[in-house]
């Protein structure tokens, strides 16, 4: 066995927190059966850990975490100065635990990712995966909305040429070496979802059931949801500045034709009818131009922020053994 992939690997899972004091608890006493379980049968190393990381909660979310870290030998703690995001912080986990760990899965903390699955992406990693996905095998049990929500937000990622998993969220395996290359990636506009397909390397997908939310509520509303896919596509694909360029060539092009008619018609002496058809076309393309302006503005946005190369996150306390 190559040294990339260890026999007995050190484990990290590493859970990204925000006002999960409702459930962590829970989390942590599933995990730690779940580890031990593992741990005994020698699939993964003793000194194997969850690295819990606090997102600037409001609530006693790090608090909860400092306790468990006084009780629970499996666990560790890393508290974030600002809340900074759930892709910033599972980053700052990822980064984190690189440093202990062979190996990391990343998962959520409200046990909607199936804990039972975690056997397999070990297991996976022991047939030369360095990265391994988590699908999820249905959607039964989300509402309308959101199951074709979510299928119109893959196609459309792929239609903008980003490469992600179909189904997949942020509960995944990275071996060290595969964490390694991801900190090359110094973008500040995180979509992990997009820059991780784009690392390469063997992979290899588990499907798992996606269970209800253990208590607390959704992180992600409808408005968040949005914001992050517009962050998606905006992140990995330039193709929205190319769609306006094409748009405005097409225009272009109909402007002509028209003109080309409108000349005709004067010439001929004909009287060019269509007032109020101008009136709609002059609406519906100055509120085109607005659309595009905002996106051009989204991209300058993206520059401005990336060009200030402020810190992704700023790590104020850590619990670790």
């Amino acid at each position: 066995m190559s040294e990339l992939c260890k026999e007995n690997p050190v484990l990290y899972i590493v859970i990204p927190c925000y006002n999960e004091e409702a459930v962590i608890g829970e989390t942590v006493r599933r995990l730690t059966a779940k580890l031990e379980t593992m741990i005994s049968r020698g699939l993964v190393a003793e000194d194997s850990r969850f690295l819990l990381v606090n997102d600037g909660s409001k609530d006693g979310t790090w608090e909860q975490i400092c306790q468990l870290y006084e009780k629970n030998p499996y666990v560790t703690g890393v508290n974030l100065a600002h809340n900074k995001g759930h892709q910033n912080a599972l980053l700052a986990g990822l980064m984190t635990a690189k440093e202990y760990a062979d190996i990391v899965i990343s998962m959520d903390a409200d046990l909607q990712d199936d804990i039972e699955a975690v056997d397999r992406f070990v297991a996976e990693y022991q047939k030369g995966a360095d990265i391994v996905y988590g699908v999820r095998s249905s959607r039964k049990k989300d509402s309308f909305f959101k199951k074709y929500t979510a299928l119109a937000f893959y196609k459309l990622m792929a239609a903008l040429g980003v490469e992600t998993v179909y189904n997949h969220a942020d509960y995944r395996l990275m071996s060290r070496r595969a964490l390694e290359e991801l900190a090359n990636y110094r973008e500040v506009n995180l979509f992990l979802r997009g820059i991780i397909p784009m690392i390469g390397f063997h992979t290899a997908t588990v499907e798992y059931v996606r269970e209800e939310r253990f208590a607390g509520e959704s992180k992600y509303p409808l408005g968040k949801m949005i914001a992050f896919a517009i962050e998606g596509i905006t992140s990995c694909s330039v193709k929205p500045l190319r769609m306006i360029t094409t748009f405005g060539v097409l225009i272009s092009l109909l402007s002509l034709i028209y003109l080309i008619y409108v000349v005709v018609g004067g010439l001929t002496g004909h009287t060019v009818a269509g007032w109020a058809t101008l009136a709609v076309l002059i609406c519906f393309f100055g509120g085109a131009q607005i659309l595009c302006i905002g996106v051009v503005g989204e991209y300058i946005g993206k520059i401005y922020s990336e060009t200030k190369a402020r810190p992704r996150y700023i790590i104020e306390r850590t619990c670790l053994k």
